[in-house]
This record gives C-alpha cells, sequence and structure tokens, in this order.
C-alpha cells in the first residue's frame, strides 16, 4: 500500500472518530479488523471483526459529549503508520474512575495502524 493512501485512510478513520460518524470509521476497515485499547502497558478492551468493533463504538460514543484525536507526527512505513496524539474529550457520564459528566479529559498517546488488502486491519490505541 502506497503511504499516502495509508495516511489517507487514518485521517478519514481520525476524522469520522471526531464527528462521532461511526459508519464512517467503519468504512476505512477490513472486515477482520482487530482493535486494541492498551493503557499503561494493559490492555483494556478488544475487539474482533467489524461488527463487534461496530458495537464498542457506537456504545463509546455515549461517553463523551466532546472529543478529538489530534495528530501531532506521522510515522509512516510499508504497511504500517504509527499516529502521535494529543486527545482531548469532555465526560458526558460519571465514571467508575472518578471521572465526573462535564469532566475535562486531556491524554497524549499513539494509534498504530495496519493494512491488508488496501483497508486497516489492525489498530492499536496506546496511551
Amino acid at each position: 500500500m502506497e503511504p499516502l493512501q495509508a495516511k489517507n485512510l487514518v485521517t478519514n478513520y481520525i476524522e469520522a472518530y471526531n464527528r462521532f460518524d461511526v459508519a464512517g470509521m467503519l468504512a476505512p476497515l477490513h472486515d477482520e479488523v482487530t482493535f486494541r485499547n492498551i493503557a499503561s502497558g494493559e490492555i483494556s478492551l478488544t475487539t474482533h471483526g467489524k461488527a463487534e468493533f461496530q458495537a464498542q463504538a457506537e456504545q463509546a460514543t455515549r461517553y463523551f459529549s466532546q472529543r478529538e484525536q489530534r495528530v501531532t507526527n506521522w510515522q509512516v512505513a510499508d504497511s504500517r503508520v504509527e499516529a502521535l496524539l494529543d486527545y482531548i474529550a469532555v465526560a458526558a457520564m460519571d465514571f467508575p474512575n472518578g471521572l465526573k459528566a462535564g469532566d475535562k479529559l486531556q491524554l497524549q498517546g499513539k494509534s498504530v495502524f495496519q493494512f491488508t488488502d488496501g483497508l486497516i486491519v489492525s489498530i492499536d490505541d496506546i496511551s
């Protein structure tokens, strides 16, 4: 896959995420996509396949009233894109970890995307 094409798929995915557009997030994904959320070195969530990803993405739209992933740096290789991210969100509900509705969350992390058949087949969100 051409680096520009891979970067464009990731950009489209992130823009859809920022708009709470689940259909737009699904568009660049392979049917067999694997998603993992890794926080402090621990895998906190894994989904396999587009249907599981969609269910989680739809559920997650209720967690925050605002959210934005902003890419601060790109690293593009053959079938891999790393996007270093600033993440800002406003909680829409109270969370068990003490975050309350209306609280602002700010994180830095990265997302690692891998590709097969011209589509995103793997996403690791790392914070």
